[in-house]
């Protein structure tokens, strides 16, 4: 094999800098908290930008053992709406530096 071509060195290189600034972004997403409510605010979760639960804070006042069922309906609401908020800010960045393209999942 002989030596690459200038273009195609060129396109390495931009691809090994996109690779390089979509880990940074990832990282950085990975460090930032989300945070969810439900019930008008009576149950409050917070995720990371990576998708781990953090924490779920509940108000003692919507704890009902009658209906426990209704707390944690109100924790997944919770959740999914932080979860939600991690995955458009990511959405966000992460489209930013690939221009839009949909890269299938081929760099994370």
């Amino acid at each position: 094999m002989g030596r690459m071509p200038k273009d195609m060195r060129q396109l390495m290189q931009q691809a090994q800098k996109m690779q390089e600034q979509l880990q940074r972004a990832q990282e950085e997403l990975a460090s930032k908290s989300y945070e969810g409510t439900s019930g008008g605010g009576v149950v409050k979760a917070v995720v990371t930008g990576s998708g781990d639960l953090m924490s779920v804070d509940i108000d003692p006042g919507v704890l009902d053992p009658d209906d426990a069922e209704l707390v944690g309906d109100l924790v997944v609401a919770a959740v999914n709406q932080a979860l939600a908020a991690a995955a458009a800010d990511a959405g966000g960045a992460m489209g930013g530096l690939t221009g839009g393209l949909d890269l299938g999942g081929m760099l994370g």
